[in-house]
This record gives C-alpha cells, structure tokens and sequence, in this order.
C-alpha cells in the first residue's frame, strides 16, 4: 500500500536524504520548507532518480507562522486523505545560520537568539504534528522527530541544545496520547553529519577530524544513516518502538 510521507525541512541535508529514501520506496512524498525554489528543485532531482515514483509535492510555508501552517494543514488534508508519515527534519542552529552580526549584545541578543532556535526548532515541529494530528493514520501513523547530540551535551550557547532537547519531552507525552490509537512517535538524535546546510563549510578540518575521532566507528555520519534509522521507525516491524530517542552519532555519546 502506497503510503503518504510529509517531510518538513525536506529540501537540503536529513530532509531530502528522507525523502529521497521514501520516494525510492514508492511512497508519496510531500516535502516542506520556506525557499520554494529549494523544494523544487529538490522534487526534481528526486523524480530523477526515482521515475517510477509518484511525483514528490514540494509544500512552500514558514512553520513557525501559525496561519501558515492552518492553511497548509487544510492543503494537504485536501490532498490526501491520512498521512501515513511525518517527519520533522526543519531547524537548525539559528546562531550558525544568521549573517554575522545579526545578534546584538546584551541581553536583547542573548532573548534573540534563544527565541529564534525555540521557533525554528521546536515552534516548528509542534504547529505541524498538532496541524496534521487527526490526520494521521490510525492505526499505522508514524511520527518521528529530528533532535540532535546536542540535546544532551549542549551546543556551546545553550540555545540550540535547549530548543532540541524540547522536542524529547514534547514526544514522549505525544506518545502517549497517540499511542492508543496505534501511533507511534519517537525522536532520532544525529551526531556529526557530514553534506548537510547545518555544518556546510563551517568547521575548520581540525574540528572535523576532533568530532570524527570522538565516534567509535571513527567517520563521520551522512544524511542517509538517518534515513535509513526513520525508515526502520517508519516500518510495520517498529509498531512496538514509540517515546523512544534514538541516537545515530557512531558512539561519540553513548548510553540514556
């Protein structure tokens, strides 16, 4: 049975390596961030590869923007009838994605910047899982949401950690009220990814070859080990795995 995917953040890194991983399945993709050029041009790639696939649905919206994400949840319910699979690949460290200058000091920064990592990480993910909830396959629906290591061992400003971090609590009390329903929810924590916006040319080699050398299995993460770890979430043989974290770092934080 051809299932629905929604995919926030589905154009660039995590995203598209998950969407990209459904469509190859022959699922129906639906792909969700703000530059609809990005989506675009994401959705054709993906037909590319994937012919036989049905056409992935690039889906323009800010989600942290309430009246947004209302209309879009009505687009999509008039799309399709259930979604079978939501994924929240949107966010990112705000501090790292501004220009350089953009937060003042002080203490109006310090509010800046730890607002803007709350909206773009956690804002997010909730207005789209709360916009699509009765929408979601029952029983069957998957939810899985992207945190990060830093969640458990910070980010250096604080910001970014705290904001996914917020995301554990969140699922596990959306687990619990889905789960009667037979729906899942679960949280997957990457490491250091590698080709994704997020680092992008950031790290200096030396700081790359530190966070390799923290893995047991000494390399860096790609975009598809986190798609493969969603699909297996996604799959009929996880329906027992919900108000889980799991972390894919290759051993750089082992244990919770």
């Amino acid at each position: 049975m051809e299932r629905t995917v929604v995919v926030s953040g589905g154009g660039t890194g995590i995203g598209l390596a998950v969407a990209r991983h459904f469509a190859g399945q022959g699922e129906q993709v639906a792909i969700i961030g703000r530059r609809a050029g990005v989506l675009e041009t994401a959705a054709e790639a993906i037909g590319r590869e994937h012919p036989a696939a049905p056409p992935v649905l690039p889906l323009p919206c800010d989600l942290t923007q309430p009246d947004r994400v209302e209309a879009l949840c009505r687009e999509i319910g008039e799309r399709f009838p259930t979604v079978d699979v939501l994924v929240h690949a949107a966010g990112g460290n705000a501090i790292l994605q501004a220009p350089e200058g953009s937060y003042g000091d002080g203490l109006a920064g310090i509010a800046r910047r730890w607002t803007d990592n709350f909206r773009g990480n956690v804002l997010s993910a909730v207005l789209l899982t709360e916009g699509l909830r009765d929408r979601l396959r029952a029983p069957g629906g998957r939810v899985v949401l992207i945190s990060s290591i830093a969640a458990y061992r910070g980010s250096g400003a604080g910001c970014y950690g705290a904001a996914k971090a917020a995301l554990h609590p969140y699922g596990y009390d959306l687990a619990a009220a889905l789960g009667p329903k037979g729906v899942t929810v679960n949280i997957v924590a990457p490491g250091y990814i590698r080709d994704t916006e997020f680092f992008a040319d950031r790290l200096p080699a030396e700081r790359q070859a530190a966070l390799i050398a923290e893995t047991s299995t000494r390399r860096a993460g790609v975009p598809a080990d986190i798609a493969d770890a969603v699909a297996w979430l996604a799959s009929p043989g996880a329906s027992h795995v919900t108000a889980q974290v799991v972390q894919i770092n290759g051993g750089a934080e082992r244990g919770h």
